[in-house]
């Protein structure tokens, strides 16, 4: 990613990562899937962060906005001849702030870079603002659909041909 703003993930941000997860989560799902527990006794900084310590692979596939502060995340992740957006998010704080259009276009453009042929990623069907984002720089539904586990709530994968 070649915007001097957005950087590979180094140990130091595990915490302000798990930060922008759980409260970017639990702001955007908690309407989707009415999971109290869920949302504040699972989902917990403390659990992001164990986890992110575990998995060197997670973190190798991290990258960050920073401009003096960590304020938004991507993860992405290569699939054949196309490249997976798994997790994008941004601290609720600064979202609608040209953080997460600075996050996907430095993804986008790192993609083309690689010769990739096509990005992707799965999108709740209800969370209507991540996908008009998306739509906004350039993604469509491509007609996949899954169930999500147990919740029976609907994922959309939208792509774009690079």
């Amino acid at each position: 990613m070649s915007d001097r703003l957005i950087r590979p993930a180094e140990p130091e941000d595990i915490s302000r990562i798990a930060e922008i997860l759980v409260f970017a989560k639990r702001t955007a799902y908690r309407p989707i899937f009415e999971d109290d527990f869920f949302s504040f006794q699972v989902l917990t900084v403390l659990s992001v962060i164990e986890e992110l310590r575990q998995d060197p692979v997670y973190r190798q596939e991290l990258w960050v906005y920073d401009d003096g502060i960590v304020k938004g995340m991507l993860r992405r992740r290569v699939q054949g001849d196309a490249v997976e957006l798994v997790e994008l998010y941004v601290d609720p704080f600064f979202q609608k702030s040209g953080v997460g259009h600075a996050l996907i276009e430095a993804f986008l453009a790192e993609a083309r870079q690689q010769n990739f042929t096509r990005a992707f990623l799965w999108v709740l069907a209800p969370n209507l603002a991540a996908r008009r984002f998306y739509e906004a720089h350039h993604f469509a539904h491509d007609g996949g659909s899954q169930i999500l586990g147990d919740v029976g709530v609907e994922e959309l994968r939208y792509a774009v041909t690079l």
